[in-house]
């Protein structure tokens, strides 16, 4: 089961403090339930320690929590806590603010970092536009523009629409039911879908992506990969794998169908940043590049046509810049 993120805006409500109360005990009773399919991978991810929440204004979590007929879904649900706030999963740095989503015109953290990390949202039942099992969000970003590559770094604001899973009641939690369980099986079987950081990438990569070697340095940058790029790296990744598996190089000697944007970096970048010392120990230039988003996220490789195979060198923010690892 994906993160469950908590929407901050639906503890914002004005709604009295009865109502704020039974809305906080459905929503614990439908991410129990969620915990009941999937135990071990189930996890609330908060801005700040669940304890500490203000669930309205002058609304504190322990004015839920106190009640006598609450202590046992508290104690649950404390269990169900991320150690971290989803603040930290964000990187740092520029990349951090070059995304946002926005609901109904309102920014909305807790969603966009669902949308983000391929996780669901979950939300106190207090408003009618949290009453969907599923949001459409409006994702913002700060992208590079076609000649980003060159030295002037030239940005422009892509705007696109995303939909994610949400929960605010048990009976959302039904509708979820076939792709939660879908999730917990595709864990038990170490599945690329289960991943979720990127020491789990890299343990998958070794079986999973045949086609692919990663050197030391790249397998480094995995393992310390940001849990925000996880989702898509991974997705690119599983591209690349499965072009260069595809590939006929004898009648396609010049290169795999990418289906996507590969691109050879500039003459001047290249000196200066794209020479990596292959697995032979030889050093080469690994120009060639994908790019994965949010932010400048780059995954520079070099292709080895007798092999059919990929090195992968680099895996991180533009090289040269600020994120480039």
């Amino acid at each position: 089961m994906p993160q469950l993120f908590l929407n901050e805006k639906s503890c914002e409500s004005e709604a009295g403090p009865d109502a704020v109360n039974r809305a906080m005990t459905e929503l614990v009773r439908a991410v129990l339930a969620i915990a009941g399919v999937d135990r071990p991978r189930t996890v609330l991810v908060a801005r700040e320690p669940v304890n500490g929440l203000q669930i309205a204004p002058g609304h504190p979590i322990g004015k839920w929590s106190g009640l006598s007929h609450n202590r046992d879904l508290w104690r649950r649900l404390l269990q169900m806590q991320s150690k971290s706030p989803y603040r930290s999963v964000f990187p740092d740095g520029r990349d951090r603010h070059e995304i946002e989503h926005r609901h109904e015109g309102v920014p909305v953290e807790g969603l966009g970092a669902a949308a983000l990390m391929a996780g669901m949202g979950v939300s106190l039942p207090v408003a009618a536009c949290w009453a969907g099992a599923r949001l459409t969000l409006v994702q913002e970003e700060l992208v590079e523009s076609a000649d980003g590559d060159g030295d002037d770094g030239a940005f422009h604001s892509e705007v696109t629409e995303v939909t994610i899973p949400h929960v605010a009641t048990r009976e959302h939690v039904e509708e979820h039911l076939p792709w939660i369980r879908e999730g917990a099986e595709a864990a038990r079987r170490g599945e690329l879908g289960a991943v979720r950081t990127g020491a789990e990438l890299l343990k998958f990569a070794a079986t999973g992506f045949p086609h692919l070697r990663f050197l030391p340095g790249a397998e480094d940058q995995l393992r310390r990969l940001n849990p925000l790029w996880v989702h898509a790296v991974c997705k690119r990744l599983t591209e690349l794998e499965r072009c260069v598996a595809a590939w006929d190089s004898d009648a396609s000697p010049e290169g795999p169908a990418w289906g996507f944007k590969v691109t050879p970096e500039h003459q001047t970048r290249k000196r200066e940043f794209c020479l990596f010392e292959d697995l032979d120990g030889t050093h080469r230039y690994f120009d060639t590049h994908v790019r994965f988003t949010p932010g400048a996220g780059r995954i520079h490789f070099r292709l080895l046509s007798e092999e059919k195979r990929v090195h992968v060198a680099h895996v991180g923010g533009k090289l040269g810049g600020r994120l480039g690892g």
